[in-house]
């Protein structure tokens, strides 16, 4: 696959990934990489322009990131952004001192006639993060933005096409931040917008046929997107040769297993072997209130199931998993401090016989994947299917879990998701769903006194699931859903709505 490029130099800054995200939405292939490995990645790639992102770091300290002068030398376009921009002018020559007044959040700001800001208001707002600032430019600079109390906002050298914000204009709240990056990519680089997901789909399945011919392909199905697209793909190129497996612990959504296999082994004509398991996972289960010993009891049993089920198959030559690309990227980073065992399980290509792995989807950030959905024919039931952790309701079912609790928490999980889906609230929020509470209260329900289960229902918004808040869902539906819920699923009593954002709490209440 041949394309542009445009490098992101990560300097350990906390919209990384969002900028990233941002190149791609105009329709140019970027990649995300190390500070140290800039210089070499831009002699590989010969990328067309290159972007350096904010980071926690002042540019003047002992070990502060740096990347190779040859990276300046390059010839190549680059726009800092933040430390980034420091980072250039303090390189080249310039200053950089910790600022009298420090700058965070929105602030009004004044643009000059440059080819950064080109078709921009003159006036508008940015969004600000920083604590030191640039005040004497480098050489052959001049600047090209300002605030009240930020002379160089922005600055540029236009005749080597080096480019420095000193705001963030990859987040949303900065006015026109999205036009600064199509200018950069467009105006400045050149980019030819080469990078659809029609094409992708194009390349990945020739290449694909290429690589698999007429070998056998198994792949780990949950029937959530990611693996749900891979499988697709990988089907579109190998045909009959690909086998699907599809555990199924009896911990899914309402009906979530049936419509599974009709999608995919009836309307797509997938080779789908669906493992029904439910008893075994539920007896193991049995009394255990620990959520991560069911994440354990769950991952141990998945790998059991689907070893037996592999054998069957016997040898494949290949494994299909969906890895996307903030995987990739997470998984050349230190780990912090762990707050729960992450929900996908593991372990697969220890049990399994294979020669190879093929990942599909690993160049590709969660939205891209789901567009690469509907290129493929797709139902949105499935390319916009929530969010939803490996071990299921198993970790939204508060203590130990039987089926009678499965049952009730399927019945109200689907209202809830129902009733936000006919509403239109759902295609603004990134994540919802119930959470059955192990907390019995006193109410009332023709005329007899009742003793029942509290529900709790959760909705969140947010751009990336880092970081989210509660979603201000209209009285009148949260009241439509509770009257519903109370009145079709026995046993609930008491419906609650969490309101609270990320953090402090995690999406998952488990």
């Amino acid at each position: 696959m041949s394309h542009q490029t445009v490098i992101v130099v990560d300097f350990g800054g906390q919209y990384n990934q969002l900028i990233a995200r941002k190149v791609r939405e105009h329709n140019v292939y970027c990649k995300l990489v190390p500070y140290s490995q800039a210089a070499k990645e831009i002699e590989m790639t010969a990328p067309i322009g290159v972007i350096f992102t904010g980071g926690p770091n002042s540019v003047y300290a002992p070990n502060a990131p740096k990347v190779d002068d040859a990276v300046y030398d390059a010839g190549v376009p680059i726009l800092g952004i933040c430390y980034g921009a420091q980072l250039m002018a303090y390189a080249l020559g310039g200053s950089v001192k910790s600022a009298p007044v420090r700058e965070y959040g929105r602030r009004d700001i004044r643009y000059s006639d440059n080819s950064l800001f080109s078709g921009m208001d003159k006036e508008s707002t940015c969004w600000m993060s920083h604590t030191d600032y640039v005040d004497i430019l480098p050489e052959g600079f001049e600047i090209a933005a300002s605030t009240d109390s930020c002379p160089a906002a922005a600055f540029a050298d236009e005749s080597r096409k080096l480019y420095a914000v000193q705001f963030h204009p990859e987040v949303a709240h900065c006015l026109q931040g999205s036009k600064i990056i199509e200018n950069f990519l467009y105006k400045i680089c050149n980019a030819a917008g080469d990078w659809t997901m029609g094409n992708f789909v194009r390349d990945q399945v020739c290449a694909l046929k290429e690589k698999i011919g007429d070998k056998k392909v198994l792949c780990a199905f949950s029937g959530g997107v990611d693996s749900a697209v891979a499988a697709t793909l990988v089907h579109r190129a190998a045909g009959d040769n690909l086998s699907c497996i599809f555990v199924d612990h009896g911990l899914l959504r309402y009906r979530e297993a049936d419509e599974v296999m009709r999608v995919f082994a009836g309307d797509m004509g997938m080779n789908v072997v669906k493992a029904d398991a439910s008893d075994d996972f539920i007896s193991k289960l049995e009394g255990v209130r620990s959520p991560e010993r069911k994440r354990k009891i769950i991952g141990a049993e998945f790998i059991k199931v689907f070893e037996r089920e592999a054998k069957k198959i016997g040898k494949v030559d290949y494994l299909v998993q969906g890895t996307i690309y903030p995987d990739v990227i997470e998984s050349g980073k230190d780990k912090s401090a762990v707050i729960k065992s992450h929900h996908n399980v593991g372990g697969l290509p220890d049990i399994v016989d294979f020669d190879e792995i093929i990942e599909p989807l690993r160049d590709l950030f969660k939205d891209e994947v789901r567009k690469v959905g509907y290129e493929l024919g797709l139902p949105a039931s499935v390319v916009e299917r929530q969010p939803f952790p490996g071990p299921g309701l198993a970790i939204r079912i508060i203590g130990a879990v039987t089926r009678d609790k499965i049952d009730i928490l399927q019945r109200v999980d689907c209202i809830f998701r129902k009733e936000l889906e006919d509403c239109g609230a759902a295609k603004d929020i990134w994540q919802y769903f119930a959470v059955l509470t192990n907390t019995k209260s006193v109410g009332v329900m023709g005329d007899k006194r009742t003793y029942e289960y509290t529900v709790a229902l959760r909705a969140v918004t947010a751009v990336d699931g880092m970081t989210c808040d509660w979603a201000h869902i209209p009285y009148d539906v949260l009241s439509k859903v509770s009257s519903r819920i109370v009145n079709e699923v026995p046993r609930v009593n008491r419906i609650v709505y969490d309101i609270t954002s990320k953090p402090p709490a995690t999406i998952e209440w488990e």
